[in-house]
């Protein structure tokens, strides 16, 4: 080779048009590809060698691929291949060699290349700036740092067993073959034997390795659970008053090599945390809330406020971002060691560097300091989540000044905004008064407060907090909000101050405890008690329904709380008014408002069930701007009183139950499901559908759209149903993946070719019979699950203080119940979910949550229920792939993956053992397949 050919630069030839993209670019593409299609890549020059073998990359590829148990075969093109490719066994040991090209020079490359291969053994924080103390009270926790400021505390796990047990030599002997669920960045999650964890980190030189970031190592290694203690000072802790499983992810076990550690993130929920080291040597960085770290990049989805954060890895911010920080912008820093726990306030930015193996224990907690912001962030909008994390930089400029006005703070421009130094943190300026107590909450010199009253400001007092759109990055669901502020409110009588303003955050509950009482006041009925101040239901208006159930005198009357009064309270001029109105017509307050645009039944039942099936229809082909949602509205809310039911719920008492009581529930459900599926509905208005049809240009799945023949009422009724499915299945894959585990990533991906793109195949609709479908839409409650149903003692059982009528009562339900020994099941609640559509949905909850997946009590359910879910004839029977709709099992699992609630977690959660699980069909038979030996009864 002359010297000409030695330097010249391959690039261009190698990469033609493509070369004027960046190499970070080009490596960005490469990582949403195949590995397949980079292998392939790799052949065409030898820059696109270079790129397409680069161990990132493949790191990258493979981990987005893997799922359940991983092996690293010393290299992550090997594991790739190996894991996620199914090669034949001949290619396994296949070994090419590598070969070399000069003339490619790549600085994007070299760093990283740096960066998997640099050690940190003296990369530590010498003087680091976050206060160390021993021996603290928890007085003087509380009064200077509790949601506050970081505090480095030393001997709280001086007596933990774990000081000495929690080696890596130890954990191998004592978990190797323990499982453990792996950090990394993909939704996707992987686990790895401990003993092939430890193998890993031996050989391993990534720029941001995996580490064990495990919240269920309870579950797996339970005994680790006895070699430590939550330390006096975090005691407190509200989510306590939870149960197992219904708290939020809350403790992890934490173990990773140098180079591996979190990325800037703020807490969940903006809870508060603590951390022990065990062994080995951390870097923190922290900045206070609402200040963005340099390279990081915060996005607020503005619809449910959902935070989605880009940043560097670990790693990277050291090297690359903060050595371009000056002093004044540096972060708050330390290092920790063995033995020591750092605490992390609400909201606090940090980032961890692990400076070479590291094990260690955190838990993260609500108290009473912090319990007003867990609240706040849980709480329907977006803009004060943005505030919450990133300042003033949620806002746009003309908010911004308008809040900047509207304050006392000073008059600086968002230009001085800077970051805070740990002298800044000592003196977090300005101190205000919570509770009684003082805080020190940072009155940054910007004029942004961390304090609870100023953040609450950026609320949207406007918002309905059961009918607007639901984070799903809030910890727990909006259900499990008010069970938990309800168990709260009761167990915590002496903290119902406190309780009380959060509720008021999170669920508006001022306002709606307001409506009740002017409501009771207007139907002569108690006021609501202390006990009963939380607002913990939701609902609509089915007063249509109740007047069906009497029209034909159903049996299911008798186990539905009857109704006491109904109508519609609304604010005039600054003062409550109310109007009764039994469901029919359209009253003057909302015909003179904004809220309807189109015409309506000034008779019938305008916002009855079809009223809001057709909102739905109409808002399957458009945005929804809430102009149309009368609940929604700020000042006028339709109510429905109803009478109390003694008792109580069926989630209260389903471990107590005997199987007895448990049969007799099944068998009581598949009888009150036939009468609600036998009940006839009001029928549909063609041309008022129809008229929304001309509005819309809707295309559905792939192109095609979701079209039925309005030849009859029940194609019309269907039609309405095939488009909510047809709008549900153009985002499942991204709705589950955000959902993530236990769902597996393998199957999400499969979905498309499980799932129809013609639902009139699934539900057997056939045009042309005189019907116009095989099938009728019925009622279907939609909701029934263990908090909907209630239960009463039978004949066998005593109550201490002489009978169920004397008993005392709590919160309205029988509580002095002693030594029951039989329950049956008496009513059925929450009808507010209640719509049209296919009977088989109303199975999904009852099986599911009722049942826990016990095919025995769905066999129960079915002899009752006595009606077929499917249509006896279906001319698809004999085309390619038509058996499949013939199969009731698999329309039930089409209607699970598309179900807007997170179904598959629960059936992922039910039966572990289908987590890996190669095909949906496998899941479907598991889970459903009872249900193709059942064909309704005569």
């Amino acid at each position: 080779m002359d010297d000409s050919s030695a330097h010249r630069d391959r690039r261009p030839e190698a990469l033609g048009d493509l070369g004027v993209l960046p190499d970070e670019t080009l490596c960005s593409i490469l990582e949403s590809l195949s590995p397949r299609d980079v292998a392939r890549l790799a052949c065409v020059s030898s820059v696109m060698y270079v790129l397409c073998n680069e161990e990132p990359l493949w790191m990258s590829l493979c981990l987005k691929g893997a799922s359940g148990l991983l092996q690293y075969q010393g290299s992550w093109k090997k594991t790739t291949l190996l894991h996620n490719e199914n090669l034949p066994d001949k290619y396994k040991e296949y070994q090419p060699r590598l070969l070399y090209f000069d003339g490619f020079n790549s600085l994007f490359l070299y760093r990283r290349l740096y960066r998997c291969h640099t050690t940190l053994e003296s990369f530590h924080a010498d003087d680091g700036n976050v206060e160390r103390r021993k021996d603290l009270s928890l007085k003087d926790f509380y009064d200077q740092y509790d949601a506050k400021k970081p505090v480095m505390l030393t001997g709280l796990a001086e007596t933990w067993p774990a000081r000495h047990k929690w080696t890596t030599d130890q954990l191998l002997q004592n978990y190797g073959d323990v499982a453990f669920k792996i950090s990394q960045r993909s939704s996707r999650k992987v686990s790895m034997k401990f003993k092939d964890y430890v193998s890993y980190m031996e050989v391993q030189h990534d720029e941001d390795p995996l580490y064990i970031f495990d919240e269920k190592f309870a579950e797996v290694a339970p005994s680790l659970l006895k070699d430590y203690s939550v330390p006096h000072l975090f005691q407190e802790d509200f989510f306590d008053i939870l149960d197992a499983e219904q708290r939020p992810s809350y403790r992890w076990l934490i173990i990773g090599p140098q180079r591996s550690g979190a990325s800037w993130h703020v807490d969940p929920a903006l809870t508060s945390a603590w951390n022990t080291l065990l062994s080995g040597r951390k870097r923190w960085a922290l900045y206070p809330p609402g200040k963005v770290p340099l390279g990081v990049t915060v996005h607020v989805n503005e619809e449910d406020g959902d935070v989605n954060i880009e940043t560097p890895s670990s790693l990277q911010w050291w090297l690359d971002y903060y050595p371009l920080l000056p002093d004044e912008d540096k972060p708050i820093e330390c290092t920790q060691l063995p033995g020591e726990t750092i605490y992390v306030p609400s909201g606090w930015w940090h980032c961890v560097l692990n400076l070479e193996t590291t094990i260690a224990v955190t838990q993260n907690y609500v108290n009473s300091n912090n319990f007003e912001f867990v609240c706040l962030d849980m709480a329907p909008g977006y803009r004060h989540k943005g505030v919450c994390r990133v300042g003033w930089l949620a806002l746009d400029e003309e908010t911004y000044e308008n809040v900047r006005q509207s304050t006392c703070y000073s008059d600086l421009s968002r230009k001085e905004k800077r970051a805070k130094t740990i002298k800044d943190v000592d003196n977090l300026n300005s101190e205000s008064t919570v509770n009684g107590a003082s805080r020190n909450y940072g009155l940054w010199k910007d004029g942004f407060s961390y304090d609870i009253e100023f953040l609450s400001i950026f609320l949207d007092r406007d918002r309905d907090h059961y009918l607007s759109p639901w984070s799903v990055g809030n910890s727990i669901g909006q259900r499990e909000l008010r069970e938990w502020l309800s168990k709260l409110w009761i167990q915590k009588p002496q903290m119902r101050e406190l309780i009380w303003k959060g509720a008021c955050i999170a669920l508006n509950a001022d306002k709606w405890l307001e409506c009740a009482s002017k409501i009771c006041a207007i139907h002569n009925l108690p006021l609501p008690s202390d006990d009963e101040r939380l607002p913990v239901g939701s609902g609509s208006n089915p007063l249509e329904f109740y007047r069906l159930l009497h029209e034909i005198n159903s049996p299911l009357k008798k186990h539905i709380p009857s109704i006491l009064a109904n109508g519609i309270i609304y604010v005039e001029d600054g003062s409550f008014n109310n109007l009764t109105w039994d469901g029919k017509g359209v009253p003057d307050i909302i015909s003179k408002s904004n809220l309807i645009k189109t015409k309506c039944d000034v008779h019938g039942f305008s916002f009855g069930v079809w009223g809001k099936k057709q909102l739905e229809y109409k808002n399957a082909g458009m945005e929804m701007d809430g102009s149309d949602s009368l609940a929604g509205h700020s000042s006028i809310w339709p109510y429905m009183i109803i009478r109390r039911c003694e008792g109580k719920m069926f989630a209260d008492l389903r471990d107590t139950l005997s199987w007895e009581d448990a049969t007799n529930l099944a068998s009581f459900l598949g009888e009150q499901l036939n009468h609600l599926h036998l009940l006839p509905h009001p029928p549909l208005n063609i041309s008022s559908l129809t008229d929304i049809e001309h509005e819309l240009s809707f295309t559905g799945t792939d192109g095609c759209g979701a079209t039925v023949n309005y030849k009859s009422n029940t194609a019309a009724e269907w039609g309405v149903f095939l488009r909510n499915l047809t709008m549900m299945r153009k985002n499942v894959s991204s709705r589950l993946t955000k959902w993530g585990d236990p769902i597996p990533s393998s199957l999400i991906e499969k979905i498309d070719e499980y799932v129809p793109p013609d639902f009139a195949k699934l539900l057997n609709i056939i045009e042309n019979l005189p019907r116009g479908a095989c099938k009728p839409c019925s009622w279907i409650h939609s909701d029934i699950m263990d908090d909907n149903i209630y239960m009463e003692p039978s004949s066998a059982y005593s109550i201490s203080s002489g009978n169920a009528e004397d008993a005392a009562k709590v919160n309205g339900h029988l509580s002095s119940y002693d030594e029951v020994k039989s329950w049956r099941p008496s009513y059925i609640l929450d009808f507010s979910d209640l719509s049209i559509g296919d009977p088989l949905f109303d199975l999904i909850p009852i099986y599911l949550d009722v049942f826990r997946g016990d095919s025995d009590l769905l066999k129960r359910f079915l002899e009752s229920y006595k009606l077929p879910f499917a249509s006896p004839i279906s001319k698809y029977e004999s085309t390619d792939g038509g058996q499949k709709y013939a199969r009731l099992s698999y329309v039930a699992m089409c209607y699970c993956i598309l179900h807007d609630e997170n179904v598959l977690g629960a059936i992922f959660t039910i039966w572990k053992e289908l987590r890996s699980a190669k095909s949906w069909e496998e899941v479907e038979l598991t889970v459903w397949g009872e249900l193709n030996n059942y064909n309704g009864f005569p």
